[in-house]
């Protein structure tokens, strides 16, 4: 992205305890991910690298980081949505945006990486399943085009304990 305040790639085994810790604040805040405690280093790298092509882990780093600091501020996947053959083609996406890098732009750079990488790889469709009260997620799918085709009600709970409807979307690539 040329001008771009971020840098977007792969994700490398030294960027998995940047990894965990971006995931692990989403956790704790609650609100994006029904994972109730968590994750360790050895939990996320097996995650990171279950990945295998067409699937990609990705991480977007602030340009701009100061000399010394850890530039990641987030992280992406393209991940199977389903395990059975039958569904190659269809990729379930998901990203986590540091709490200090939030509402900046950096959300909109992931997702717009993510589907190029989808769309490069040949894939049919993403879907993106997210907590309906996640108005920054929505908004997201929103904008870029996504169709909302389900919600389950009251379907999980975050680490704080509160009930959350699940909604369901989807983007033909």
């Amino acid at each position: 992205m040329p001008n771009s305040p971020y840098r977007i790639r792969p994700a490398e085994s030294d960027d998995v305890a940047a990894i965990a810790r971006i995931y692990n604040a989403a956790v704790e805040a609650g609100g994006s991910t029904a994972d109730l405690e968590s994750q360790t280093l050895e939990q996320r790298r097996a995650w990171v690298e279950s990945h295998k092509p067409p699937y990609v882990v990705a991480v977007i780093e602030d340009a701009a980081a100061a000399e010394g600091d850890d530039p990641v501020i987030g992280f992406g996947a393209l991940s199977v949505f389903y395990d059975r053959p039958g569904y190659d083609g269809v990729t379930d996406l998901a990203y986590y945006i540091a709490p200090e890098a939030q509402g900046g732009g950096a959300g909109t750079a992931m997702l717009d990486w993510l589907l190029a990488a989808a769309r490069e790889r040949n894939m049919r469709k993403a879907i993106g399943i997210i907590f309906a009260d996640n108005a920054g997620s929505v908004a997201l799918m929103r904008r870029f085009g996504f169709t909302q085709f389900g919600l389950l009600p009251a379907a999980a709970t975050d680490a704080t304990g509160k009930m959350h409807d699940m909604s369901y979307w989807y983007l033909e690539l």
